[in-house]
């Protein structure tokens, strides 16, 4: 097996076998042959059996494959300003959303750094006055997160808060499942299942259906490159939706170590590698998150950083390289090809099974980032040729 994946390096809070939790499918997965790891606070399936991870990888990319991601934090805004408070929390353009649509964002701190990645999809009218929003975030950042929330809520709320008298509720949805169905045939697959048509369902759109029965939250969308779904399932019914799903001909069960080198060649990040506090949006390459009417209100998080980065340019930015010879890991320095200055570093990188050569992605200065520019990357002692290129690394297949 490829070992692009350290389950030990991923996780930012390191703590005892025994105080690891568990998703509602830990069972199911044990009963299916996983082999578990820590990761995230959390014990999850990193393979399943004797199918290694390049194997596993390819499945994903040509049938369909099924994630547990039950660890996510998965919560549930409402009330009459739940808009504009999570508009304060993150730059996204979140009141041009469209109902039942999702975006990619970020909670930021005051600074602009990224404490978060999330996924913020509008449901519409909560009946209340305002907005539902079903958000979903890191298991690896569940207490920074909540901690973050918390504090903004109370402000928020309270007697001199901007939303007294148009309060927010908030809700995490412990317990449930949630599950990713990924691949050219993921569609196909829940479509023999749901009692809704698929194909009025598109990248990025959510939606409530019954599948085998049982209503379900289904997003079409995923962390792989392909087209799939997350499915979040109420608790009571976790498992035997689960067991149906992979009981479909051609699903397999997928561990974390296919999920980090798929992701990897979608050119997504993983937050604790490519992300932390310290990185803005900008320098993470994520600048399409700022929307127009923020950038001109400058009503956000950090905001004269990130509008400073805008205009000027930010002093590093994520790139992607393909680098020839031995695979670049986490920490490796990139340099200069001539005078063998440092000017960057590694924060993913992994053999790609997909295209059969090195591939990385990592932060570099200003100036050297862009697309055919040559770096030399040091692997141990050894300096590697490496040329920045263009990601996705393979090509997305969303269904739009």
């Amino acid at each position: 097996m490829q070992r692009s994946f350290r389950a030990d390096k991923i996780t930012n809070h390191p703590i005892l076998q025994a105080e690891l939790k568990r998703t509602p499918l830990f069972d199911f997965h044990k009963q299916n042959g996983a082999k578990m790891v820590p990761f995230a606070g959390w014990e999850m399936p990193l393979s399943y059996g004797t199918i290694g991870q390049t194997t596993a990888h390819g499945h994903v990319r040509t049938d369909v494959g099924l994630f547990d991601v039950s660890h996510m934090l998965q919560h549930v805004f409402t009330g009459a300003s739940s808009l504009e408070f999570l508009s304060s929390l993150c730059p996204s353009s979140l009141s041009s959303l469209a109902p039942w649509s999702s975006t990619l964002s970020v909670l930021l701190n005051e600074e602009g750094g990224i404490i978060d990645d999330m996924i913020v999809t509008k449901h519409g009218d909560d009946g209340q006055g305002g907005q539902r929003f079903y958000v979903v975030t890191n298991a690896g950042r569940a207490e920074e997160d909540v901690a973050w929330i918390t504090k903004k809520m109370q402000e928020w709320n309270g007697t001199e808060g901007k939303g007294k008298g148009r309060e927010v509720k908030w809700e995490r949805l412990e317990g449930y499942g949630l599950v990713a169905l990924q691949g050219p045939k993921a569609a196909e697959t829940l479509q023999s299942m749901i009692d809704k048509d698929l194909t009025s369902l598109k990248f990025g759109q959510a939606t409530y259906a019954k599948v085998a029965g049982v209503e379900c939250h289904i997003a079409r969308g995923g962390y792989t490159g392909e087209d799939g779904f997350e499915i979040s399932i109420p608790p009571a019914s976790a498992v035997e939706i689960t067991s149906k799903l992979t009981s479909s001909p051609g699903v397999s069960l997928i561990g974390l170590g296919a999920r980090d080198s798929l992701r990897l060649e979608a050119g997504m990040c993983l937050y604790g590698h490519d992300l932390d506090e310290s990185v803005s949006p900008i320098e993470a390459g994520l600048a399409w998150l700022v929307g127009k009417d923020r950038r001109a209100a400058g009503d956000f998080p950090g905001a004269s950083r990130i509008l400073r980065e805008l205009k000027e340019g930010p002093a590093r930015r994520r790139v992607g390289f393909e680098i020839t010879g031995s695979p670049a890991r986490e920490g490796c320095e990139i340099l200069t090809v001539d005078e063998g200055s440092i000017i960057g570093v590694i924060t993913s990188g992994i053999p790609s099974p997909t295209l059969g050569k090195n591939i990385a992605m990592g932060y570099i200065k200003n100036g050297y980032h862009k697309k055919g520019t040559d770096v030399k990357v040091k692997v141990r002692k050894n300096l590697r040729d490496a040329t920045v290129v263009g990601m996705p690394f393979v090509p997305a297949k969303y269904y739009r």
